[in-house]
């Protein structure tokens, strides 16, 4: 009986030590293993530029390296459906941005993930201006310069983007409805070929990352006339917003922001939330992120990022539906 009654104290005690080893490695204990970040844009990029800056310093304290899953294609929605399909332990997050609450249904039919339901806001990591530019040619030297021309001949100018229902193109309709004109949307395959064709004259301009356009504007190739955001960047003091060049209210960025599949541990966001603070407010991330033309602007809280992230993604919703786009 003493033999039995030991083999069944030896047995209770082999039971217990994966459920101990388990609870070690658990939340408390995360991240026990690398991390995947899957990006909807292809590596060399500036949204791949923003990730592994931020994530190579996010590794240092999380003490396990974040390792970049480019998944491009379809507005970021073959990758935002990947990482909504996840199990939410923490090893699968995604840097998404405003289209993945509404505007990529418009724009895609068959969407099979629900922004809002299927993912865990963690935090906004950096916000950007776009720079609205234009072809040497078309003479004009201010925002309302170009509107009194383009009102002059309404359908008869042409903006560049790098694909439609992008944050270029949708700068584009943001300031047709506010300065009343009639331009043409022309959509390219990415952001290169699409200030090659305005330099070119094919389209007479754009609303480009800072990266894309600035090596352009400083060469004489292109010319600057306005930042989109409601503020003057300050990545680029010296050039006035298109709201204080006339046309007001004009406020457009575009952001990148970390989320995790739907119902992520409590510590696990927490853990991500606080790697994300500590590595967007370390000056040499900051420095990187500006040489890329975007400003390290981390969120209160969670919470605070999912408010946010959802007011700003109505926005972009409301103006893809009155552009009229639609890819399938």
């Amino acid at each position: 009986m003493k033999i039995a009654k030991a083999s069944r104290v030896c047995i209770a005690a082999a039971l217990l030590v994966p459920m101990t080893l388990a609870w070690a490695q658990g939340p408390a204990a995360y991240p026990t293993k690398p991390i995947r970040l899957i990006v909807g844009f292809p590596p060399g990029g500036g949204a791949d530029a923003v990730a592994r800056i931020v994530a190579e310093r996010m590794s240092r304290d999380l003490g396990q390296s974040i390792i970049i899953d480019n998944k491009p294609g379809a507005g970021t929605t073959i990758a935002a459906e990947a990482a909504a399909r996840a199990e939410p332990d923490g090893y699968t997050v995604f840097m998404g941005s405003a289209n993945l609450f509404g505007a990529d249904k418009v724009l895609y039919k068959k969407i099979r993930y629900d922004g809002q339901k299927d993912f865990t806001p963690i935090s906004r990591w950096t916000i950007a201006p776009m720079i609205l530019a234009v072809n040497n040619d078309i003479g004009v030297k201010s925002v309302q310069e170009l509107i009194a021309k383009a009102k002059q001949n309404p359908g008869k100018y042409f903006y560049a983007s790098s694909g439609s229902g992008g944050a270029p193109h949708m700068a584009g309709v943001y300031f047709n409805k506010l300065g009343g004109t009639r331009m043409e949307h022309v959509p390219f395959k990415g952001g290169a070929p699409a200030v090659t064709a305005v330099i070119a004259g094919d389209a007479q301009m754009i609303f480009a990352t800072p990266p894309s356009v600035l090596p352009m504007v400083e060469t004489g190739k292109l010319k600057a006339l306005a930042v989109t955001s409601e503020k003057r960047s300050p990545l680029l003091p010296n050039l006035p917003t298109v709201s204080e060049s006339g046309v007001k209210g004009y406020d457009f960025t575009f952001w990148f922001g970390l989320f995790g599949p739907a119902n992520l541990p409590p510590d696990v966001v927490r853990k991500l939330f606080t790697a994300s603070q500590k590595a967007l407010s370390d000056p040499e991330v900051v420095q990187k992120l500006a040489v890329q033309g975007n400003e390290a602007l981390p969120s209160a809280s969670p919470d605070e990022f999912r408010k946010w992230a959802l007011a700003e993604g109505a926005k972009s919703k409301q103006l893809i539906e009155q552009s009229g786009a639609h890819l399938d």
